[in-house]
């Protein structure tokens, strides 16, 4: 039996499975840089060089700190909940891919660097089976504007003469999401605050945000009385205000970072609580994007790639006309919709299967 392709049918045919591999090899290499949200980079590992070395043990290492970065990063569970999620074997299993990018010896230590890439699929299915509810790992600037007033003294402490002031941005952690801008030593940001002293709890600070391009901030009053510290902490993150208070007792000259950290967690935990994704919620979504259009389908690829709230996608069928892609969303059609508006990509929801144009 002889069979004869029309010129048209041949390369339609022949740009199909071109593109089928294009998008297998985007879907399985582990070269393509990409922006991951669920990928630890440049972690340093060091262990001694001697007799016993194990390149095995340095790998077990690195995944097991990196698996430990990304669950602070990305949940509010405290060290001894971390601990106890440790298992070698599971944190394997999650690791997508890694790479060594570097590695050195210095005086018998052997010292690595690391990226590690965990499959976000398989990370929700773990954390789901713990019933815990994983937040979007989403990086966040903001003001802080922090002041200290010694009741005793019956001064209010501004800016550089401010501990917390000085020593805010001295403390960070490698899985913290908040970075934080300190406001200038502007007289005239110290004279609105001295003018507002005595109502300074309910006093808005709005002369000094508005300085500054930032919508987010933090108010942080501190009163000091002896060896007792009470706060409070006026937080606008996203539009949600959060008022909370805290105390803390000065036991030794080490009290300024030890709070700091503490309320720096605190304001992570707010944020991250913001941003939780509800992994119980499997919406399926279908969309449908011209097959000719290759570069639309590149765009679309991406997007998935990198919306967190996509569980996962993939390509379930395609033909000279059209490729059929199926999502699963842990969110709200709604939030789907609003997410495409903000990628530049038109999203047509008139059909039961949506279309990207």
């Amino acid at each position: 039996m002889l069979v004869i392709l029309k010129k048209k049918n041949f390369y339609n045919s022949f740009y199909i499975l071109f593109f089928l591999l294009i998008i297998i090899f985007n879907k399985f290499s582990t070269t393509e840089v990409k922006a991951n949200s669920y990928k630890i980079e440049n972690l340093q590992i060091s262990k001694p060089y001697n007799n016993n070395f194990d390149k095995k043990i340095v790998i077990d290492s690195a995944f097991t700190k990196a698996f430990e970065i990304l669950i602070y990063r990305i949940t509010t569970l405290d060290n001894k909940e971390v601990k106890k999620l440790i298992n070698l074997k599971k944190i394997y299993e999650l690791v997508e891919s890694f790479s060594i990018i570097d590695e050195k010896f210095i005086n018998s230590q052997y010292i690595s660097n690391f990226n590690v890439e965990f499959n976000k699929k398989n990370l929700f299915n773990f954390l789901e089976k713990k019933n815990i509810f994983p937040s979007i790992p989403k990086e966040k600037t903001l003001l802080l504007i922090p002041i200290l007033i010694n009741i005793d003294d019956k001064q209010a402490l501004l800016f550089s003469e401010n501990l917390f002031y000085k020593n805010w941005n001295k403390f960070e952690e490698n899985y913290f999401l908040l970075k934080y801008i300190l406001p200038n030593e502007d007289i005239e940001d110290i004279n609105f605050i001295k003018k507002n002293i005595n109502n300074i709890e309910e006093y808005n600070f709005k002369e000094i945000i508005s300085k500054y391009a930032i919508e987010d901030y933090i108010i942080l009053i501190l009163f000091q009385k002896k060896n007792k510290i009470k706060i409070l902490s006026k937080t606008n993150l996203n539009n949600n205000l959060i008022i909370t208070n805290k105390s803390f007792e000065i036991q030794d000259t080490e009290y300024i970072e030890k709070i700091i950290k503490k309320l720096k967690i605190e304001f992570e935990n707010q944020w991250k609580k913001l941003n939780i994704i509800n992994v119980s919620i499997k919406l399926p979504i279908t969309l449908k994007v011209n097959s000719e259009n290759y570069n639309l389908i590149n765009i679309l690829e991406k997007k998935l790639y990198d919306l967190d709230l996509v569980s996962s996608y993939y390509v379930d069928s395609f033909s000279s006309e059209e490729v059929i892609f199926k999502v699963i969303y842990n969110g709200t059609p709604d939030r789907f919709i609003s997410d495409f508006y903000t990628s530049g990509l038109k999203l047509n929801t008139e059909s039961s299967i949506w279309s990207i144009e």
